[in-house]
């Protein structure tokens, strides 16, 4: 099914030659069923590959979406074209003021892991819609960064800055195949890490359920009882030369990076590296939107608390 973006939106043009179902907001009037709302508040410095990784696993499933691209008023960084953000996006006063409500919210990574909370530019703001979030939105999904951001509000969950950066593509146990965020995936499976700060298991245990684990790169996926905040320290919606274009850019940089774990063929940066992860990323996200928000989120969208 398809999923309604903005006319003009430029990551539409990337996902149409994917032959990915995208829809704009004229033929989306035609369609007589109530399209699930969807939320994306996008905090990565390069907005479009972000859309077009989300959106391609949200246009993955069998459920017509719409969605609303959100960013932060309280700082812009300094990557971003302001002509993009104005034509796309709202700000979440945009949101507020028109009594908006998401039958699910996707709250994206940040680089600033180094970060204390309090130091991020954006955390009073972020915090505000957080807030806002639980009584008008449906299921969110935290991912890297904001999952410890979610985490830390939430249930006071801290974050613990690594030696060396978790970097690469690790193997993940699924430890409770019941639950149905994880319904479908192999007992071991593979996602990308890319993040300077760590969450503690033992943090967790009698706040959430912890659904994977992994020996090298530690929590993945938590998700709260009643299935309304999930997160993910990972980045399962990267693409193949994600983790290729971080590691290339801190090496320009003179940052002491390592090559990504289990990333290139050999270990050789030269050779191209193959998606291993593609398929539990659309399990993630499909069960997410399925059983986290289309089965659960109230007919009318106004009804959500």
């Amino acid at each position: 099914m398809p999923v309604k973006i903005p006319s003009g939106l430029p990551s539409g043009r990337y996902l149409e030659k994917e032959n990915i179902f995208v829809m704009d907001d004229k033929r989306a009037t035609t369609q007589e069923i109530r399209p699930l709302n969807l939320g994306i508040l996008n905090l990565m410095p390069n907005k479009i590959d972000t859309e077009i990784q989300l959106l391609r696993l949200i246009a993955n499933t069998p459920l017509q979406s719409e969605v609303t691209l959100l960013h932060t008023a309280s700082y812009i960084g300094k990557n971003v074209e302001t002509e993009h953000l104005k034509t796309f996006y709202k700000t979440f006063d945009d949101v507020y003021k028109n009594n908006i409500k998401f039958d699910g919210l996707i709250i994206t990574g940040a680089p600033v892991e180094t970060l204390e909370f309090s130091e991020v530019k954006y955390w009073d703001e972020l915090t505000r819609i957080m807030k806002w979030a639980k009584t008008n939105v449906h299921s969110t999904i935290y991912l890297c960064w904001a999952a410890q951001a979610g985490l830390y509000y939430h249930y006071g969950v801290p974050k613990y800055n690594t030696k060396d950066k978790v970097f690469g593509i690790f193997e993940h146990k699924v430890l409770k195949p019941e639950n149905p965020i994880v319904r479908g995936f192999d007992d071991i499976f593979l996602a990308p890490h890319s993040r300077h700060a760590d969450t503690k298991e033992s943090d967790l245990k009698g706040k959430l359920d912890v659904l994977a684990t992994s020996n090298m790169a530690g929590v993945y996926l938590a998700a709260s009882y009643d299935l309304r905040h999930i997160f993910v320290t990972g980045h399962s919606e990267y693409d193949a030369l994600s983790l290729h274009n971080e590691y290339d850019r801190d090496i320009k940089k003179n940052l002491k990076i390592k090559v990504p774990y289990n990333y290139y063929p050999n270990n050789d940066p030269s050779k191209h590296p193959p998606i291993k992860w593609r398929s539990h990323a659309s399990l993630l996200f499909g069960n997410w939107i399925n059983y986290c928000v289309y089965q659960a989120t109230p007919y009318n969208i106004q009804e959500i608390k």
